[in-house]
């Protein structure tokens, strides 16, 4: 288990009770979650929040941060001898509390002894069993339940900007991740089903002790943005997608999205759309920084994509008229990028609008900036990720084509061209600074030349 030293811990800590003043604030870690039986489970994976601030990896924790009476405790049970028989030793809890800065250590039975109902702090639970554990410590039905919104906000604001130590976990998995794309680069070829690539991926990923951050997406069928299934077997001609990243050890995510030929060679009408969408992410990188606001990047975005797109004949009339009508949410029905830390969607679970918006700007209604997960002003020391894509929908199209949808800027017969394209999308991850951007990681291939010569 590694930790960041036990001082970056009692900061943080510090820092949060500062920032909310009274009470007491109540953490709840993840318990295990059976597979199909209790003794069958999930990887365990840590609440980001209690790692956040006490660093434990390990399940059926809690903490307590009692700002009045200034005092600390992490509840949590001691490893009895029938857990050593079949676990083996672990160090100590208490050893591990005192590493993140805490020196008292409780039973869990005992946590409503500590706790004040009536100035108590907690977060939004987003496992069943923690939902219930807060309602019956409450004494209230689940659905009365309600999180501080001084606290989401407070944490909101603590874990948007990353630290130096935290760059460096976050460039590691990027890293990481760099190597599970070349090898899906290298893997795919025609013939081959979408699972032996997956493999391959995987294969990486775990040979640098790593963990999934997020299911992997890798799909022939690119058109469908969250596409898990694996069981087609790829075929000259087609492009795949490959959306996938790993957490490192210390939980921190990379996620990256490459796109390629299963032949090995873009066809021009590939490569059309591609370097569209490679210039669509390049541009939007190149104007990072500070107090920009994110939707005027993914609006950027979307003027190149549809610029573009006329060039190729497939829309028609102004730009900026399409712009204001949303016509861009057809090819690209998703946002620019989200935050990225702990969490792949960093802090999702917190509410997204308290993430990524803010008082006085209201999310879209339109399809594509919608879905727009970060809106807001850009900080120093935000890490977020910039992924265009460009999709051709079969649904989507037909059910716009049937309405008569944007049918003075849309070639809807040039568009049947196109129906068996499947989509592109490129992603990085990037830190905002002071004066500009970096790009985390080793520069992973995204140029046509660069993946054409990985995959031959």
């Amino acid at each position: 288990m590694k930790f960041f030293s036990t001082e970056t811990y009692k900061n943080r800590r510090n820092v949060l009770k500062k920032a909310v003043g009274k009470g007491q604030i109540l953490f709840l870690g993840n318990n295990e979650a059976p597979m199909n039986y209790t003794d069958n489970t999930f990887r365990f994976r840590q609440d980001s929040t209690f790692l956040y601030y006490f660093g434990i990896n390990m399940p059926g924790l809690s903490a307590l941060i009692d700002i009045d009476n200034d005092h600390e405790i992490i509840f949590g049970h001691e490893f009895s001898m029938d857990d050593i028989i079949w676990i083996g030793p672990h160090e100590r809890l208490a050893s591990l509390a005192l590493k993140v800065g805490v020196e008292k250590t409780v039973s869990p039975s005992d946590i409503s002894k500590y706790i004040s109902k009536d100035t108590l702090h907690f977060l939004p639970q987003y496992r069943f069993d923690n939902q219930i554990f807060i309602s019956e410590l409450l004494n209230q039905k689940t659905h009365e339940i309600k999180p501080s919104l001084e606290l989401i906000k407070a944490v909101v604001a603590q874990r948007s900007i990353k630290t130096p130590e935290e760059i460096i976990e976050m460039a590691l998995a990027v890293n990481i991740t760099r190597e599970m794309h070349i090898a899906a680069m290298k893997a795919t070829a025609t013939g081959k089903m979408e699972y032996e690539v997956v493999g391959k991926i995987l294969e990486t990923m775990h040979a640098h002790n790593a963990e999934l951050s997020y299911p992997v997406i890798f799909s022939v069928n690119g058109q469908t943005l969250h596409n898990h299934y694996h069981g087609n077997i790829m075929l000259a001609g087609q492009l795949a997608i490959n959306d996938s990243g790993c957490e490192t050890e210390m939980g921190y995510a990379g996620d990256i999205t490459r796109s390629m030929p299963v032949s090995g060679k873009f066809t021009q009408k590939q490569k059309d759309i591609y370097e569209t969408v490679l210039e669509m992410e390049v541009s939007s990188i190149e104007t990072l920084k500070p107090n920009l606001k994110y939707r005027d990047v993914h609006l950027l975005a979307n003027k190149i994509l549809l610029t573009n797109l006329k060039s190729l004949g497939l829309v028609t009339g102004n730009v900026e008229d399409m712009l204001i009508e949303g016509v861009g949410g057809l090819f690209m029905p998703h946002g620019l990028g989200h935050m990225i830390g702990l969490d792949v969607h960093d802090m999702e679970g917190l509410g997204e609008n308290y993430v990524g918006y803010r008082d006085g700007l209201e999310r879209s209604s339109q399809l594509g900036l919608k879905s727009l997960r970060l809106a807001k002003e850009l900080e120093s020391g935000h890490v977020i990720t910039v992924e265009p894509g460009c999709y051709f929908i079969p649904e989507l199209i037909g059910k716009y084509k049937s309405e008569d949808k944007f049918k003075e800027f849309v070639n809807y017969s040039k568009l049947e061209e196109y129906l068996d394209f499947g989509g592109v999308r490129i992603e990085d991850n990037v830190l905002i600074t002071e004066s500009g951007y970096e790009i985390l990681g080793e520069a992973i291939p995204k140029t046509v030349e660069e993946v054409e010569e990985i995959m031959r």
